[in-house]
């Protein structure tokens, strides 16, 4: 079962790999289960996990779909959050671009791509200091989420 999701991430991966910087707008993964969160009150946020390797902490934070959020010195921007189907097996995909804001230093992009939830090694983010990972897509309630760090 996990085969077909497995192939279809590949194949978006490579797809997305060469369109990435052309497009404003990230192209959708090809997998015709995944949908947008059904709309309701709140936020569309990718729930993220990030760890700080110095440190060996993690921390769960959400990045609202659209806004910048931070993390350490890193600027993590989702540009899209999709879910499956109900009838299909769970998943979430996030569409994010991660850039580095060392102090002193030019901001430097780390990654841009989709992350899946259920496969997290398959696309990411490849830096000596963070790991960020996808973990869901929901809708936040209330007041915004507050950022990281």
């Amino acid at each position: 079962m996990r085969l077909p999701i497995l192939l279809t991430a590949l194949a978006v991966f490579a797809g997305t790999a060469a369109a990435q910087t052309a497009q404003p707008q990230p192209p959708r993964p090809a997998n015709v289960n995944l949908r947008p969160i059904p709309d309701g009150s709140g936020k569309r946020v990718a729930e993220l996990q990030g760890l700080d390797k110095v440190t060996a902490r993690t921390q769960r934070f959400y990045a609202p779909v659209g806004e910048a959020t931070r993390f350490g010195t890193l600027s993590i921007t989702v540009s899209d959050c999709l879910v499956n189907v109900p009838e299909a097996p769970p998943e979430s995909v996030a569409y994010l671009t991660i850039v580095d804001n060392k102090p002193g230093q030019a901001a430097e992009k780390l990654f841009a791509g989709w992350m899946f939830a259920s496969t997290p090694s398959l696309s990411a983010l490849d830096h000596g200091v963070y790991d960020v990972r996808v973990l869901s897509c929901t809708m936040a309630q209330g007041s915004s989420p507050a950022s990281s760090r």
